[in-house]
């Protein structure tokens, strides 16, 4: 009997709390042969891409989440789901395998999810930031761009609020990501201060890889002026 990658994991929704499968890769499956300057993962085999699989899509009412997403709903919030996304759900179904076309629509019923749901401004730069990842893997240039810069100011935003604390993310890594987002956007000033802010900061930094990161782009930046 071949070994599959693939495994259907039961949850329920956090909104309708009703119970679904959805589809997982096993983690000893995933091989990583590298990462690109925005943290982007390479796998060795792109068929078993744990990305695609990151959003659960609740077949019953549509509301769609990541493990980033927090069980608390703000008051009103719920309403605005069952306007939103809801009463305009056909009862489509996630669970088989996807293809880079479902990974994208999941992760934008994600995005919608998160918005109306007024999930962390954190998450929301998660999630568009892996959007224009999978539109760089499918080629189109110009939603990639579209999502890094989406991605880009709620990084921003995120920063300015604060609202990264207590999660996995660190300052460091927040500002770094800022700073490559915006040169890849062609925000070249904005970039150029970010990462002076990450190579300031280094000192109390607890991200030495990040850090040295940082310094490599620094000398192409500067050997690209």
């Amino acid at each position: 009997m071949e070994i599959t990658p693939f495994y259907d994991k039961k949850v329920a929704c956090l909104y309708c709390k009703q119970n679904f499968t959805t589809t997982k890769i096993l983690s000893r499956f995933v091989r990583v042969s590298s990462h690109e300057n925005d943290f982007k993962p390479i796998y060795t085999n792109p068929e078993v891409n744990p990305i695609f699989y990151n959003v659960a899509v609740c077949p019953h009412c549509g509301f769609s989440f990541t493990d980033d997403f927090s069980a608390y709903f703000a008051p009103g919030t719920e309403a605005d789901i069952a306007e939103r996304i809801t009463s305009q759900w056909n009862g489509r179904s996630f669970s088989a395998k996807r293809g880079i076309d479902e990974a994208i629509e999941t992760y934008k019923l994600a995005y919608l999810s998160a918005m109306f749901k007024k999930e962390k401004v954190l998450t929301l730069a998660g999630l568009t930031l892996r959007i224009a990842w999978l539109y760089r893997d499918k080629g189109a240039e110009v939603e990639e761009q579209r999502f890094l810069t989406i991605a880009r100011n709620f990084y921003n935003a995120s920063f300015s609020e604060g609202d990264f604390a207590g999660t996995q993310m660190s300052e460091t890594r927040v500002l770094y990501l800022i700073a490559e987002l915006s040169w890849q956007i062609n925000d070249k000033d904005e970039a150029i201060k970010s990462f002076s802010r990450v190579l300031e900061g280094q000192r109390k930094s607890t991200e030495p890889k990040i850090i040295k990161m940082a310094k490599e782009r620094w000398q192409e930046i500067r050997a690209t002026k």
